[in-house]
C-alpha cells in the first residue's frame, strides 16, 4: 500500500493551524500568523515522525503532551506559568470538542475515516477517497466555526452585567474617557456590517467632538456638510427599534478602536460602533456609555492576569 504522507501532513498542519486559531481567539492572545503558522508546522511534524524508526515511543502520552506544550510556546510564548498552562488547557479542550464533533459526524454520515494512532488520516488507500477528505476538508472548518460561535455565546452570558467598566474612545488624536455600564439588553448591531454599537452620552462628552458631529447627532435626518472631513467620513446611521418608534435612527461613529477595562481585564476592539445621543444615560452620573455585551467578547485582551 502506498501512503502519501506530504498530503496526510498538509492535511495536519491545516487542521493544526486551525486548532491554534481558535485557541487564541478563545483565550483573547495576541495571534501573529507567523507564530502560529510555526507551530503548526512543528504539530503536523509529529506524523512524519510517526513512519520514523522507533515511532512507537510517539504513541506515549507524555510524548505528546510534551508536543502539545511545545506548539503552545512556539505559537503564543511564555509569560509566566498561568498565562502558558492556559494555552495548553484550551488547546486540548478545542481538539476535543472539534475531534469529538467529527467523529459524531462521522457515525452519523458512516464516511469512511480513520484515525490509526491518535492521527487523522482518510480511507487507507493512501491518498483517501475524494468523499473522505471532503467531509474531513469541509466538516473541520464547520465545526470550527460552530465551536467558536458557541464559546462566544457563552462568554456573552457570563459576563456580570452590573459591573461598570472604564471605557476609552480612540478616533485620530481624540481620546474620550467614560465610565460604561455593560448591557445584557443592549442588542444593537448595525445591519449592514453587523457589528456592536454601544451609546455615549454626550451631555457628558460633547466637548471632545467638534460641531459638525454634534449637528449630526442633533439633526441626523437633516445633517448635511460641503466638506468631506474625516469626522463626517466616519458618520453611520443605525436604525433600531424602541418603544413607542417604530423606525428610529440613531447617530453613530466609527472610531479607531475602544479600550474597555473592568474586572475581566483590558481588551480592544475596533470592530464596534458608537451611537451619540443626547439622552442621560444616568440620573445620578454613575455612568455615562453603554457597553455591547459583543465589544468584550470580541475584543483582544491587551493584559493577561497572573
Amino acid at each position: 500500500m502506498t501512503i502519501y504522507l506530504d498530503v496526510i501532513w498538509f492535511l495536519n498542519f491545516c487542521i493544526d493551524f486551525l486548532l491554534i486559531m481558535l485557541t487564541g481567539l478563545i483565550l483573547k492572545r495576541n495571534i501573529k500568523k507567523r507564530r502560529v503558522i510555526a507551530g503548526a508546522a512543528i504539530g503536523s511534524f509529529y506524523v512524519v515522525l510517526l513512519f520514523m524508526p522507533l515511532a512507537i515511543n510517539m504513541y506515549h502520552p507524555l510524548v505528546k503532551f510534551m508536543f502539545s506544550m511545545l506548539i503552545m510556546m512556539i505559537a503564543f510564548g511564555f509569560r509566566n506559568f498561568s498565562f502558558f498552562f492556559k494555552n495548553v488547557a484550551m488547546f486540548y479542550f478545542v481538539t476535543f470538542v472539534t475531534g469529538g464533533g467529527l467523529f459524531a459526524l462521522h457515525y452519523f454520515l458512516q464516511q469512511d475515516l480513520l484515525i490509526p494512532g491518535g492521527v487523522l488520516a482518510a480511507n487507507p488507500s493512501g491518498s483517501g477517497d475524494v468523499l473522505s477528505w471532503a467531509f474531513v476538508v469541509i466538516g473541520f472548518p464547520l465545526l470550527w466555526l460552530f465551536s467558536k460561535k458557541r464559546v462566544d455565546d457563552i462568554k456573552v452570558q457570563k459576563i456580570h452585567y452590573s459591573e461598570t467598566v472604564n471605557v476609552t474612545v480612540i478616533i485620530d488624536d481624540c481620546q474620550i474617557e467614560a465610565t460604561g455600564l455593560i448591557d445584557s439588553g443592549n442588542k444593537l448591531h448595525d445591519p449592514i456590517t453587523k457589528v456592536p454599537v454601544m451609546i455615549l452620552d454626550l451631555t457628558a462628552h460633547e466637548n471632545y467632538f467638534p460641531k459638525e458631529v454634534l449637528d449630526f447627532a442633533k439633526n441626523i435626518h437633516t445633517f448635511s456638510s460641503d466638506e468631506e472631513s474625516n469626522w463626517v467620513s466616519r458618520f453611520r446611521i443605525v436604525p433600531y427599534r424602541a418603544v413607542g418608534k417604530e423606525h428610529a435612527f440613531l447617530a453613530s461613529i466609527k472610531p479607531d478602536k475602544i479600550i474597555v477595562s473592568g474586572n475581566h481585564g483590558t481588551f480592544v476592539c475596533e470592530k464596534v460602533l458608537v451611537g451619540l445621543t443626547y439622552t442621560a444615560l444616568s440620573n445620578e452620573g454613575h455612568f455615562s456609555c453603554i457597553v455591547h455585551p459583543e465589544v468584550i467578547a470580541n475584543g483582544i485582551e491587551q493584559i493577561v492576569a497572573s
